[in-house]
């Protein structure tokens, strides 16, 4: 799997949000600055987020962006679905709508597996753990895995 510049940058942002203790609107320029995110790609992405209802805009002298949900109830996988759409795709299509033939149908079971062993992951970490610095113990207890970290 490849995570995208899109979902990087956008759960980056979401970490800056939810990281304010006083829950004030942060601006799109301070964003980008922080977590060195390009001014109009950030801009896209937090359009798209708050399509998907995770961010809102606040207009005015303290305007900006805010969280709009609680990050506690916004998930990694929130994020990915709605900056790039869905975890996994099979050249653009879902794997349960992927269809091959006899020898080869085998493989949409792999496609399967993977989505649902990323979801075990993206939809357990919360935008809030995140920001805390405090992943679910299944989580931390992959990251603990000497073989994890070693590229293959």
């Amino acid at each position: 799997m490849r995570v995208s510049a899109k979902s990087d940058y956008a759960l980056r942002a979401l970490i800056e949000m939810a990281g304010r203790a006083d829950g004030r609107a942060v601006s799109a320029e301070e964003l980008g600055r922080l977590q060195d995110i390009p001014h109009g790609f950030l801009q896209a992405i937090l359009a798209d987020l708050r399509r998907a209802g995770v961010v809102m805009s606040q207009r005015g002298q303290s305007g900006g962006w805010r969280m709009g949900r609680p990050a506690a109830e916004v998930s990694v996988a929130d994020v990915i679905r709605a900056v790039d759409g869905p975890l996994v795709s099979v050249y653009g299509l879902r794997p349960e709508a992927v269809s091959y033939n006899d020898s080869a149908d085998v493989l949409q079971h792999v496609w399967i597996a993977a989505r649902s062993s990323l979801r075990e992951v993206f939809e357990e970490v919360s935008i809030q753990q995140l920001a805390d610095a405090e992943l679910p113990a299944a989580v931390t207890k992959r990251t603990a895995d000497e073989d994890a970290w070693k590229a293959h």
